[in-house]
């Protein structure tokens, strides 16, 4: 049992040390016996292994960022975060979360980082999604949209941004968020491509209230949609509406209409 519990406390003192990059001696020191020069190829196979990893899934903002900046960000997300999945593909997204949500705000951060991260995750997210159900799926390709219950697909997202995050790159750098929002949806079809599209507010919230309402006729959605705008020309929004829906559809992100039977 005492050599159980040694192995145990060496292989924490040895954890604690790699996870702390900057070596704070006073508060991970180096465990006994362990040789520096041994000890360093494992920290910098660790570390590189997670930087590699994350500008492999963050181009843009490894771009972005100067080379320290850029492996301080890493390091810190290494010391910091403690990651509850062994899965390389799933770190980027508790990356994402730490920035967004964990990490101290710092004087010189990009003011959009937390954001283009989270798009530049949703393509990793949604290309390695599961496939969905067949039922989930099932449609009448063709039905009539304002009529029928228009059938989402499962593999689409809406999104909707502070900042124009698809735009953003070495030669554009807003520092003032727009006074618009940016609404994107992004899928992925049937080539299992993952597609963006940039949509005004209206259109995003069309998606939404399909996927919130998976009941709903088209018609309801857009009457509804009508009366949030405070439309009294209803048959306009609908008409308009349904131009929408079929643009949709040609798109993939609608797949047609729930069967109302055998088809």
């Amino acid at each position: 049992m005492a050599d159980t519990r040694e192995l145990r406390a060496l292989q924490a003192a040895f954890a604690r040390h790699l996870r702390d990059p900057a070596l704070d001696r006073a508060q991970h020191p180096l465990p006994d016996g362990v040789d520096e020069r041994q000890l360093a190829v494992y920290r910098d196979l660790f570390v590189g292994n997670v930087e590699g990893l994350l500008a492999g899934a963050f181009p843009v903002l490894r771009q972005l960022l100067a080379d320290e900046a850029w492996r301080e960000l890493v390091r810190a997300f290494y010391r910091d975060h403690p990651a509850s999945t062994p899965l390389f593909r799933r770190l980027a997204e508790e990356f994402v979360d730490w920035l967004d949500g964990e990490r101290p705000p710092q004087p010189d951060d990009l003011p959009f980082m937390a954001q283009l991260a989270h798009y530049e995750w949703v393509e990793l997210a949604l290309a390695t999604a599961e496939d969905p159900a067949p039922e989930a799926v099932q449609a009448s390709r063709h039905g009539d949209l304002l009529g029928g219950v228009p059938r989402l697909s499962p593999l689409c997202w809406t999104l909707v941004y502070d900042w124009p995050v698809h735009r953003i790159g070495p030669d554009y750098q807003p520092r003032v968020a727009p006074s618009m929002q940016t609404c994107l949806v992004v899928h992925r079809n049937a080539d299992d491509d993952v597609k963006f599209l940039e949509v005004n507010a209206v259109t995003a919230r069309l998606l939404t209230l399909i996927e919130e309402q998976p009941e709903a006729t088209g018609v309801a959605l857009l009457e509804q949609i009508a009366e949030e705008l405070q439309q009294d020309d209803v048959d306009l929004v609908i008409n308009a509406g349904g131009e929408i829906l079929d643009t949709l559809r040609e798109r993939g992100i609608i797949l047609g209409t729930k069967p109302r039977g055998p088809e």
